[in-house]
């Protein structure tokens, strides 16, 4: 039934892509691990970071939450099963829901003029900004834009911890040299 459940979740997330058994696949995978990340007490046991000052907003697409990194698992391959990022948000109460994830793959590990890393079946996309290749999926939080959307329309930040992301582009539409 969970199964059903998540590939008819992403045949409607996925508005112009169709549903790939790779990605079904992936998802089942990922929710199995990362689903003791319920608890953000039990990521910050396995090396994803305990405190994060900034909730991640766009201004007009919503949020993407609190990134929780987990260093050791940053490096020149994305796994199903090691995201290198948690998203979370905070409730009223305080406490954290695990809404999604990031990967992530620095330039410096794969070079942002080759082919692009491919997780899922999805092509990781660019964010020359930051000098990574990323790609969230929202496994935890059905989101209407679609599973593998950047922002979730839904996830909100309090306003104390409100941070706009934008993706940075020069005029002339050169990417930004590597740091």
């Amino acid at each position: 039934l969970a199964l059903v459940a998540l590939a008819s979740g992403c045949a409607v997330a996925q508005r112009s892509t169709p549903v790939d058994p790779e990605a079904i696949d992936g998802v089942a995978r990922l929710r199995a691990a990362t689903r003791a990340f319920q608890t953000l007490d039990s990521a910050v046991a396995a090396g994803y970071a305990a405190n994060v000052r900034d909730c991640l907003v766009h201004e007009h697409h919503g949020a993407m939450g609190y990134h929780h990194v987990n260093r050791s698992y940053v490096d020149a391959k994305a796994e199903v099963e090691r995201p290198e990022i948690l998203l979370y948000e905070r409730g009223a109460n305080g406490a954290a829901r695990l809404n999604g994830v990031e990967y992530i793959v620095p330039y410096a590990a794969w070079s942002r003029d080759s082919a692009p890393p491919v997780l899922m079946g999805q092509t990781l996309r660019r964010e020359d900004n930051l000098n990574i290749w990323y790609l969230h999926v929202w496994a935890w939080n059905e989101n209407p834009d679609g599973i593998f959307a950047d922002y979730h329309p839904r996830v909100t930040c309090p306003d104390s911890a409100r941070r706009v992301f934008m993706t940075f582009v020069r005029p002339d539409g050169i990417p930004p040299s590597p740091r």
